[in-house]
């Protein structure tokens, strides 16, 4: 029995996670949190053989909770799930140590098979992203400049981008508007850019946005 631990903090998301893998004879969803210091304090105390981890959370996002996990646990198979598209952030979720990465639109068998495969210690990307990481081997190519953001600073940038106020990004992340603000001008300075609507645009070229 493959013992699975749901970190999302849309109870209508873990419903349906829960009832695809209820589906399923030998997989169970054991426990499941709805914020990441509950998530992380769940991984920490209790033994699961799959964790299906949630990127955008409030309180530590899905990528934080990843590094900490890697660190405490470096063997436990974490497959991020997410809203976004994979150009935003699957390949930087491989990176982080994650053992998979699946947008939330994809196919329930997609799932169930993702599950398969960490749980045995593989990797799951499908035909698309597995592209993204071939072309990211290019160890030729100079990196775009989105790359030398830190996480949480990409983050904040693709939800400028999407069209969020500063407001709207402070309470979605749990940080004051200041915090944000201060995030922007780093973003700003990191990708020598003067405006949002130059980052905008920047995005758009390199496909962060649909």
């Amino acid at each position: 029995m493959i013992k699975i631990f749901i970190a999302d903090d849309h109870a209508i998301v873990r419903k349906g996670l829960k009832q695809i893998i209820s589906e399923t004879p030998d997989m169970i969803v054991s426990e499941e949190a709805d914020n990441g210091l509950e998530a992380l304090d769940k991984i920490s105390e209790n033994n699961y053989d799959v964790i299906l981890l949630d990127i955008s959370m409030p309180g530590k996002n899905g990528l934080e909770i990843l590094r900490l996990v890697r660190k405490k646990k470096p063997k436990l198979p974490v497959l991020m799930l997410s809203v976004h598209s994979e150009e935003q952030y699957a390949v930087r979720s491989l990176r982080a140590g994650a053992s998979g990465y699946l947008t939330k639109e994809s196919a329930p068998d997609e799932l169930i098979a993702a599950i398969r495969t960490i749980s045995k210690g593989g990797k799951f990307v499908n035909a698309s992203l597995a592209e993204k990481l071939i072309s990211e081997l290019e160890i030729y190519v100079e990196r775009p400049s989105h790359e030398t953001l830190s996480d949480r600073e990409y983050q904040v940038m693709c939800m400028s981008v999407m069209g969020n106020t500063l407001k709207e990004i402070a309470q979605e992340l749990s940080l004051s508007i200041q915090t944000v603000s201060t995030y922007r001008t780093r973003i700003l300075e990191k990708m020598n850019m003067n405006s949002i609507a130059e980052v905008i645009r920047y995005a758009v070229k390199h496909g962060l946005v649909e």
